[in-house]
């Protein structure tokens, strides 16, 4: 049954007017019907599917023409919600700041104390949306796919993630396009990699906070790092297997400096069991792992920590996992929580591919598709909140997230296991709660219309018009 806009919960017409001023009247309208359309449709989220779950006059290709036409920017948008989120979590921030400066004070220590500061993870990663059948879409091209196994035909989201305290915002998404395809479309080809030095080359974090991007290890690159560290960032990223690191060698003509460079593999090898310690990781602390940590320099890269994650000494050095990061006070510990906040990411896309349909898109244009994947977002900074309200109300976790179907043997990012006060919320619960509150007041409507007197003839004219 479409469901009519004039039954909008109260928090969530205020969520929404707070966009009011980037679109005109016209265009809110649309803003407020797809958004309602992402949180209540329940049969799919093309178009066609979010045109249905709403009741109103629009019509569809008034709908397609709001996504692919109409002069708004899905830039400002998105401004707009992280802007809306810093400052809702300004004062949590101040007060965790508060919270570490009681503590420094407690240490009676001598000399200048630290700024105290939170620590906001800057996620980055892309996703690829299969469209194996959209032969006439643009920024079409064959991008690897994890789930598939296999490059298949479709677009690839380079997506951002912010998260502080617990909390996440998405941030702008970008479409990439492979040089053939971006020559085709008149369009300036720009790499992965490139995208991701903008995203951090622009990001404005939170005041209180000290940023750290996290990436895997197709985001390694020297010029990654030199952007992180320009901005005062740190860094943490995955290494493939391939890389070689500076180990201290005896003074020989082969080697005048004292060092040399050893594959990662060699040095694994090279490694007594000694060298290992034990550690629980951070989000499922009944699994452990053996840890190798060593400051040193990595071939093409700074600096850094290289830390070596084995589950068991006794399987092969193939099934090790290497990481560095520029956090050189960072122990054993601390780097695990670094690379364990990665997986958050995603989460993201297989929360929002879910629930909210990011792949399950009919557009023709790049614009249109950018769109609609703000909106995706846009829903999704709204159910993040109704799921962190959830979380501190103590809501039951009597369903399995989503996440235990990322949760793969022998991976090392596990799923999420949230370490706060209150229980486990998921964001499959808050799309619930929302829809069921939205039917409520559905009923509650109907109740009123049929007290009034109104024909049945005119309320069922009204919903599926």
């Amino acid at each position: 049954m479409p469901h009519p806009i004039v039954c909008l919960d109260e928090r969530l017409r205020k969520y929404l007017h707070s966009f009011d001023a980037l679109f005109s009247r016209p265009q809110f309208e649309h803003f407020v019907t797809v958004l309602v359309a992402l949180l209540m449709s329940l049969e799919g989220q093309t178009l066609s599917h979010l045109h249905r779950a709403v009741a109103g006059k629009k019509s569809l290709s008034s709908m397609s023409r709001f996504l692919s036409q109409a002069p708004w920017s899905h830039q400002e948008v998105i401004k707009c919600n992280f802007s809306r989120f810093c400052h809702m979590m300004k004062p949590k921030i101040e007060q965790e700041c508060q919270k570490v400066k009681e503590q420094q004070k407690k240490l009676k220590r001598h000399g200048r104390r630290k700024e105290p500061f939170v620590t906001g993870y800057l996620i980055g990663d892309d996703s690829t949306m299969s469209k194996t059948k959209g032969v006439k879409m643009q920024g079409l091209g064959r991008h690897h796919s994890t789930t598939h196994e296999k490059c298949i035909i479709g677009h690839s989201l380079v997506q951002c993630l912010y998260t502080v305290l617990g909390r996440f915002c998405p941030l702008e998404p970008f479409l990439y396009r492979q040089k053939k395809t971006a020559e085709k479309e008149g369009m300036p080809f720009l790499s992965k990699i490139d995208r991701m030095i903008q995203s951090i080359q622009h990001f404005t974090p939170p005041d209180g906070t000290l940023t750290h991007v996290l990436l895997d290890s197709w985001y390694s690159a020297k010029k990654i790092w030199k952007a992180a560290r320009d901005r005062g960032f740190l860094i943490t990223t995955g290494l493939k297997c391939n890389r070689s690191l500076r180990i201290p060698y005896d003074i020989t003509p082969d080697t005048p400096k004292g060092w040399k460079w050893q594959s990662f593999s060699e040095y694994v090898a090279s490694l007594e069991a000694s060298a290992y310690q034990l550690c629980s990781w951070p989000r499922n602390p009944e699994r452990q792992v053996w840890v190798h940590i060593v400051d040193t320099h990595v071939k093409s890269l700074y600096r850094c920590k290289l830390i070596i994650i084995r589950y068991n000494l006794n399987d092969p050095i193939k099934y090790a996992r290497y990481f560095a990061t520029s956090d050189l006070d960072a122990d054993a510990q601390k780097c695990l929580e670094h690379i364990s906040a990665r997986w958050d990411i995603e989460v993201l896309f297989e929360d929002a591919k879910e629930l909210l349909g990011i792949d399950q898109y009919q557009l023709m244009t790049t614009t249109a598709l950018l769109r609609y994947w703000t909106l995706c977002w846009v829903t999704f900074s709204y159910l993040e909140e109704i799921r962190d309200e959830l979380k501190h109300q103590g809501m039951p976790d009597h369903e399995q997230h989503i996440e235990e179907k990322l949760e793969k043997k022998g991976e090392i990012e596990y799923v999420r296991h949230e370490d706060v006060e209150g229980l486990h919320a998921t964001l499959g619960q808050a799309r619930r709660s929302v829809q069921e509150t939205h039917h409520e007041l559905f009923l509650a409507w109907v109740y009123q219309n049929a007290l009034s007197g109104t024909p049945v003839k005119d309320l069922h004219a009204f919903l599926v018009a």
